[in-house]
């Protein structure tokens, strides 16, 4: 099958080799874990355990506060022994859970189930239940995205495998690894969206996972594997569903719009464990890459300080300038060891400082490169003037709000204008304007 792609898109310098062949290692329990409430798009959770209560891995800590948030399960067994707002990797203080861990390794988890028991209703009743995520980065509830709107039908369910972030390799070490556990997955997603059509979408730089897939897969003649061209952003829901269905999602709309429902690799194994093992969302797997000594793919409890990661993969090499947990495209850079590991945390991006440099804009030169590159068909140029000239209500004329931040257009502009902030900034200001004027 030839490789499929969108329009638009830039190539990077992927920097994968540095963890793409090594095997998921099993990081040590930690002796304690911080637990946010808010690990997902929408409504925070809401704390139902007290400081002294005695918890298991897999009791839920904090539950779901309405229909579109989901619970956090405990990662470690012990002692909650402190609720309090800490830093969070979104760049604020929020609730979190502290638990001591008391080295018993109790669990409560579920009993393990098969896939043909369950109904399409017990499923995503599952689903909401283990706290299930997008575990791209998005962190959308999963369970949500399989209760469409009236009016609205699902088709086709897309596993997203390309991980087109540079750096990051924990997809593609899950895919390779746990094949069995990601085709399951889908199947599940598949009897819960009551659909008989998968595909699983995997870019051309992870040879040994297309193979291994294609052949797993072969057992259930519903479900393909595409390989995808390797450009950036090709992980992105809207490309994905354009190279795999060739189905355009229209401005403002959503996947479900098209009849497509798309979620992650990692969602998916996630998902199949919980079927297996009987086991929730406590703990993911994380690239930790960059400026350290050992680079790696660890298992990791969530909840765990960043510090142990790095300490773990053996420190840092030269000066350390800058974290970003998740890929540098698109993840949010940090500043300090001690925030905790949530269920949206793909990698850890170790920068040094001497490859760290302020950029210094200059004025628009009209190139259109932004435009040539942006996958959403936006005018990036012109809403930044725009928003530089404070005018937000043409800004949004221009398709501010169908923006994605990927940060193609960033990335290519020889003007070096922070086209990505002044959209995000904007993007703040006009949702605050909408909220107060509600």
């Amino acid at each position: 099958m030839r490789a499929k792609t969108f329009r638009g898109g830039i190539h990077l310098h992927y920097h994968k080799e540095a963890t793409a062949s090594k095997s998921i290692v099993e990081l040590p329990e930690p002796s304690q874990v911080t637990l946010p409430v808010q690990q997902h798009l929408g409504a925070p959770a809401e704390v139902c355990v007290r400081v002294g209560d005695q918890v298991k891995i897999g009791d839920v800590v904090a539950v779901a506060k309405g229909f579109v948030s989901a619970p956090v399960h405990a990662s470690i067994p012990g002692k909650v022994i402190a609720i309090s707002d800490l830093p969070h990797p979104i760049g604020k203080n929020i609730t979190a859970v502290t638990i001591q861990n008391d080295q018993t390794g109790a669990t409560s988890f579920r009993a393990p189930s098969q896939l043909d028991e369950l109904s399409a209703v017990d499923i995503k009743e599952l689903m909401q239940q283990i706290g299930l995520v997008g575990m791209g980065g998005a962190g959308f509830p999963t369970h949500v995205k399989y209760h469409p709107p009236e009016g609205k039908k699902i088709e086709t369910v897309i596993l997203n495998g390309a991980e087109c972030e540079p750096y990051l390799t924990c997809d593609h070490r899950l895919m390779v690894e746990y094949p069995k556990k990601v085709i399951l997955g889908l199947q599940a997603m598949m009897k819960a969206a009551g659909v008989e059509e998968g595909f699983i979408g995997i870019e051309l730089n992870k040879p040994d996972a297309i193979e291994i897939l294609t052949k797993e897969a072969s057992v259930d003649p519903r479900i393909k594997v595409v390989p995808l061209e390797v450009k950036y952003p090709q992980g992105e829901e809207k490309m994905l569903i354009s190279a795999v269905t060739n189905r355009t999602v229209p401005a403002g709309g959503l996947p479900v719009d098209v009849g497509v429902v798309v979620n992650n690799v990692a969602t998916a194994v996630v998902l199949a464990e919980a079927i297996l093992e009987g086991s929730p969302l406590y703990n993911r797997i994380v690239t930790v890459t960059g400026a350290v000594q050992n680079p790696q793919n660890l298992r990791v409890r969530l909840g765990t300080a960043v510090r142990e990661l790095v300490d773990f993969c053996g420190g840092f090499t030269g000066t350390p300038g800058r974290l970003v947990l998740g890929g540098p495209m698109t993840g949010p850079a940090q500043y300090r060891l001690d925030l905790p590991v949530i269920k949206t945390t793909s990698g850890v991006l170790v920068q040094d400082r001497g490859h760290i440099r302020l950029l210094e804009s200059t004025p628009c030169v009209r190139c259109a490169k932004c435009v040539d590159v942006c996958p959403y068909n936006l005018l990036p140029c012109l809403i930044v003037d725009s928003i530089d000239a404070k005018n937000f209500a043409q800004a949004e004329t221009y398709g501010l709000m169908d923006c994605r931040e990927c940060g193609a257009c960033t990335f290519v502009c020889p003007a070096q204008r922070p086209l990505v902030q002044s959209i995000k900034y904007a993007k703040n200001k006009v949702i605050a304007a909408k909220k107060k004027n509600a």
